[in-house]
């Protein structure tokens, strides 16, 4: 019900993504990538000159999510997947 549940969910992935990292002492980059005309990618982190991009979604959509198109021209060799309810557990713990 409430209209900022996406931010939320945003919000709370990144968080724990951060404290997972810093608990097991995996030392990364992270990044927030935006364009000017506000094509983003949620969450990006760098480990060995590797990128990946996560994108969160609070609803899972039938669609696949696929990046930006600056993002995928501009990193070709980086991943963008998509985070919600059904994999999240995945992504906070490193196994996604």
């Amino acid at each position: 019900m409430r209209t900022d549940i996406g931010a939320l969910w945003e919000n709370f992935c990144i968080a724990e993504r951060l404290k997972y990292n810093s608990s097991n002492e995996r030392y990364v980059n992270s990044y927030f990538w935006r364009t000017y005309t506000q094509k983003e990618i949620d969450y990006v982190e760098e480990q060995a000159e590797a990128l990946e991009g996560y994108e969160f979604k609070w609803r899972k959509e039938d669609k696949e999510y696929k990046a930006p198109k600056a993002f995928s021209e501009s990193y070709p060799e980086a991943s963008v997947k998509r985070i919600d309810k059904s994999n999240y557990q995945g992504f906070l713990i490193n196994t996604y």
